[in-house]
């Protein structure tokens, strides 16, 4: 099948719902709109699809090749914003249902052993897939929020307030062999089963788990605010490198020396929350200096 132009100058595949079952084995019934190009450039997708069926759309530049960009768990109509397309000369995009009823929805980033996928849950936390394993960042407000997720293998939590860290939390997503990377602090209030499997970091040290490799980076207030939320030495930020590439979580942090001086980071999810971490200005400036490819970044970070 031919790549359709649209009349907004995107190229992309305008799918009926025979061609699109055709294609790529889609049910009857799902439907691909015109992508529809905004005027910063980013590219709008909706699917109108059967409800309670996973759906994944791909991308591709060239046509030959092909990666994902998300999986979504259909709710009758599909959308999303695919903010990488005012980077390229053109887009082409197809989708696929699966057969799978319980594949983690979310973003794909590609790496050399297989897509991590990333599904934001609140406030700081998020999980994420990759390589078998489940990666889970700063759990916490209980165990509802995390049902239908597989158990964790890593979990990483950056300091110990409430909104970052629970150890009830902890105990509920956890699998049987998970590691957990914490500071100091947070290792004090786990309980004697979660410091058996606990992994001490402070700032600047290191350790390899599961095929990854975590550093953990500093993440505080500067000493100059009239309160200081976040004392330096005692919160981390963590660098997990898995299959080639880096993803960095702030933890609470204002943009520090040591987070302006980040490199090759791919995907960053950085906070924005006063008076807690820091303006959105400054998020920016700093996003600018470490220049990440990805960013997640808002007040629910």
């Amino acid at each position: 099948m031919k790549p359709k132009q649209s009349a907004t100058g995107v190229s992309g595949f305008v799918i009926c719902p025979l061609v699109f079952a055709g294609l790529v084995g889609i049910v009857n019934g799902a439907e691909f709109a015109p992508p529809q190009r905004l005027t910063n450039q980013e590219i709008f997708l909706k699917v109108t699809a059967p409800t309670g069926l996973n759906y994944r759309i791909e991308t591709s530049t060239n046509l030959p090749n092909w990666g994902t960009l998300a999986t979504f768990l259909s709710t009758g109509v599909i959308q999303h914003l695919d903010s990488a397309a005012p980077f390229l000369t053109q887009r082409f995009y197809r989708g696929e249902q699966l057969d799978v009823t319980n594949a983690l929805t979310g973003d794909h980033l590609a790496t050399s052993d297989g897509d991590v996928v990333i599904h934001p849950v609140g406030h700081a936390s998020f999980v994420m897939s990759w390589n078998g394993k489940m990666i889970y960042n700063d759990p916490t407000n209980g165990a509802t929020a995390y049902q239908g997720f597989p158990r964790a293998d890593l979990i990483l939590v950056s300091h110990s307030h409430s909104d970052h860290f629970s150890s009830s939390t902890l105990e509920a997503v956890r699998g049987p062999n998970a590691a957990i990377i914490v500071p100091q602090a947070v290792y004090n209030s786990l309980s004697t089963a979660q410091k058996a499997v606990a992994i001490v970091l402070t700032n600047g040290a290191s350790t390899n788990v599961l095929g990854m490799t975590i550093d953990a980076v500093p993440s505080y207030n500067f000493a100059t605010n009239a309160t200081v939320y976040h004392p330096q030495g005692v919160g981390n930020g963590y660098v997990l490198t898995l299959g080639g590439k880096r993803l960095y979580m702030s933890g609470d942090s204002e943009d520090v020396p040591a987070m302006r001086g980040l490199t090759n980071i791919d995907v960053a999810f950085v906070c924005m929350n006063l008076p807690f971490t820091m303006t959105a200005t400054r998020a920016v400036s700093a996003v600018r200096d470490f220049r990440p490819k990805i960013v997640y970044a808002g007040v629910i970070v």
